[in-house]
């Protein structure tokens, strides 16, 4: 079983699609149990996969009301956990993880809680980080993106029985909808950048950089794909740098494998990661990198000097500026990038990937039915 808020887009809500396909193909029994429906569906789930839909999302509110709230997904998540009795239940995401393992509290089934972004960037209210210090360390295994975010987690909450899993690069892309075509470039590169339209994702740092160099380089265009709470602010900020006719962005788009192929050098601006998916692709389509180097993620992709330039200090746009115009410059150099960041397909494959999940759900799956054999025997 795996517990997840929605199917929207995003990075966990795309592991959990592939995992619950992984799974039905090697005989499992593969529950997906999701808080809303499937409106905004951005991943398309294995026919053999059931999909459990609990209709609990929506705010939770502060005080008694989002106590209730709470409580009303915890009843009706473990009413379904005795009922459809899963061996292994997979959390994705805090608060996700933290239901999963409340819910799960007593009955036989091993629990296994997920990070997908890195914990001091999040805004969670206290209730959450005071619930997560005390169930995290209640789980089978507490599994983390990076390095990086499993150390944070062993120092903060101690306990926790970690690993590090990382996500798989998804190949070969698949298209989905909305599908909009690149303008054609007519002679002119272009620097993409993929992601939220959030202060996390640094556009406006990169907005900032690109300002800098655009006439250095003016045949050199900005495509920021995406979606987000920001689009207004970022918008005005191009416009009063009085770059609308360089920088663009489009929205979100279903067929990015082509917008990769018809772009020549690749940005991730971020202040904070997880583990960039983009950024995988983006490597497996060919294109040299430039990434800040934040505390967690980029740095555990990109091999500095070989495959991408990893930035510092992290949200210096100027240092941003820097090292993209000596790639933006140095064709050559960027296309020696460009040809080692395709070895992402391999260090990141589904099948060294999938080979870490099914290690660590086989030997949960194992311990879980011996304690529902211990428990039968009782």
């Amino acid at each position: 079983m795996i517990v997840i808020h929605s199917l929207s887009g995003g990075g966990a809500e795309r592991v959990t699609a592939d995992l619950a396909a992984y799974w039905v193909q090697r005989g499992y029994k593969v529950t997906v149990v999701t808080q809303k429906g499937n409106a905004d569906d951005a991943y398309e789930l294995n026919p053999q996969v059931r999909r459990v839909v609990l209709g609990t999302a929506g705010a939770s509110g502060g005080g008694i009301s989002g106590v209730l709230a709470n409580l009303k997904r915890i009843w009706k998540l473990r009413r379904l956990m005795r009922r459809e009795r899963p061996t292994v239940v997979l959390g994705m995401m805090t608060t996700s993880s933290i239901l999963a393992l409340l819910a799960a509290r007593g009955l036989p089934c091993k629990v296994i809680a997920t990070e997908h972004t890195h914990p001091p960037s999040q805004e969670l209210p206290n209730m959450w980080l005071r619930l997560r210090r005390w169930a995290y360390p209640q789980a089978e295994r507490v599994v983390a993106l990076t390095q990086g975010t499993a150390d944070w987690i062993q120092e903060h909450v101690p306990g926790s029985r970690l690993a590090v899993i990382p996500n798989a690069v998804r190949w070969p892309l698949s298209e989905t909808g909305p599908t909009l075509q690149p303008e054609p470039r007519h002679g002119r590169r272009r620097l993409l950048a993929v992601g939220r339209l959030h202060p996390h994702k640094g556009f406006d740092l990169l907005i900032s950089a690109f300002g800098q160099l655009a006439d250095y380089f003016p045949d050199w265009d900005l495509v920021i794909l995406g979606e987000g709470p920001d689009r207004d602010v970022l918008q005005q900020q191009i416009d009063d740098a009085g770059l609308a006719d360089r920088i663009s962005m489009p929205g979100r788009v279903g067929n990015i494998g082509q917008w990769y192929r018809e772009s020549d050098l690749y940005v991730l601006s971020s202040r904070v990661e997880g583990l960039s998916n983009t950024l995988l692709e983006a490597m497996a389509s060919g294109l040299a990198p430039v990434a800040f180097d934040c505390e967690t993620g980029p740095r555990e992709i990109v091999r500095h000097g070989i495959d991408g330039v990893l930035v510092t200090p992290v949200e210096d746009a100027e240092a941003l500026a820097a090292h993209l115009s000596d790639l933006m410059a140095h064709p050559e150099k960027r296309q020696s990038y460009a040809r080692r960041a395709a070895d992402v397909l391999d260090r990141f494959s589904t099948a060294r990937v999938m080979a870490l999940w099914g290690q660590l759900f086989d030997d949960s799956h194992k311990r879980a039915r011996r304690t529902e054999l211990q428990s039968e025997q009782v």
